[in-house]
């Protein structure tokens, strides 16, 4: 199976890495010089652009910050769109709307290529591990031909409906990250602020009906104060308008992911956006003026 990856960031190279070490060809696009020679020197074909990444391809995978990239990609000049031949499969990633995945999937039909709704959960780390859990709308048919690929990448692949349907899953999954995340820092800053160790009340609670992944994934980086970026504060931002915008489509008030969104642009005004969201504990020390210590005590 021949691939072509285009986006080669946070997220998209570690995606490219595990591909090449399940021994696919992969032929690699980003705007980014840089990102391509880093992929092209672990075994990737360096490509200049999308047209020639679908080129010959047999799957297209695109891993990308926000819908008006992935249209100019898909569909600007030496796009995808160019390039792609009839029965291939394009795979986009990223974390878009329903409706526009279900506009890029209808373009495609026109060209006889199948398009796949496909974001992920688990941002770097399982990105790295390749241990992703990948949420799949659109042909069965489709997600059955690039079922290897997707396999090299992540862990559990769930098919979860049609055309948008991994689109709209994606924001269901990304409420419950921010949101929780949101609700462990309110809960930090006032243990933090009475004095209690911050690091005995994790372990005291994790264990428990408290207990998450999202706990365990971004409680120990707050207590390092580490905000290098897993899963970016500008591009969480733009997952939770996404939520807003779809909240208000279909008639669905998003009281709880209103508040995160406000907290994020703060956070973004304060030069905070490309931190990792588990900096919203930063939004709660500025309120209570308190800086949470490092290792919790």
């Amino acid at each position: 199976m021949k691939i072509g990856f285009i986006g080669l960031g946070i997220m998209g190279r570690p995606m490219v890495l595990n591909l090449l070490k399940a021994g696919f060809q992969v032929k690699a696009f980003d705007v980014s010089e840089d990102a391509r020679k880093k992929v092209a020197n672990a075994g990737a074909i360096e490509v200049l652009s999308p047209r020639e990444a679908a080129f010959e391809s047999d799957v297209v995978i695109t891993m990308l910050p926000n819908a008006a990239i992935v249209k100019a990609v898909l569909f600007g000049e030496n796009g995808v769109a160019e390039g792609i031949k009839a029965g291939s499969v394009i795979v986009d990633m990223s974390s878009l709307s329903s409706v526009d995945s279900i506009f890029f999937a209808n373009e495609f039909a026109k060209q006889n290529v199948a398009f796949l709704d496909a974001p992920v959960s688990g941002g770097e780390p399982k990105a790295i591990d390749g241990t992703m859990s990948i949420m799949v709308g659109g042909n069965e048919g489709a997600l059955h031909k690039a079922l290897p690929a997707l396999k090299a990448m992540g862990e559990d692949i769930t098919h979860v409906g049609g055309s948008g349907s991994g689109s709209t899953t994606k924001l269901a999954n990304q409420i419950l990250v921010n949101v929780t995340i949101a609700a462990m820092s309110e809960a930090v800053i006032l243990a933090a602020k009475a004095g209690v160790d911050v690091e005995k009340m994790y372990q005291a609670i994790r264990g428990g009906l408290a207990g998450s992944t999202v706990l365990d994934a971004k409680m120990p980086l707050v207590l390092d104060r580490n905000f290098v970026a897993g899963g970016r504060i500008d591009i969480n931002l733009k997952d939770l308008t996404n939520v807003l915008e779809a909240g208000r489509e279909i008639g669905v008030p998003m009281p709880l992911t209103s508040n995160v969104v406000e907290m994020f642009h703060a956070l973004k005004v304060d030069g905070n956006a490309a931190d990792d969201h588990a900096g919203l504990i930063k939004y709660y020390e500025k309120l209570a003026n308190f800086e949470v210590p490092k290792g919790g005590k």
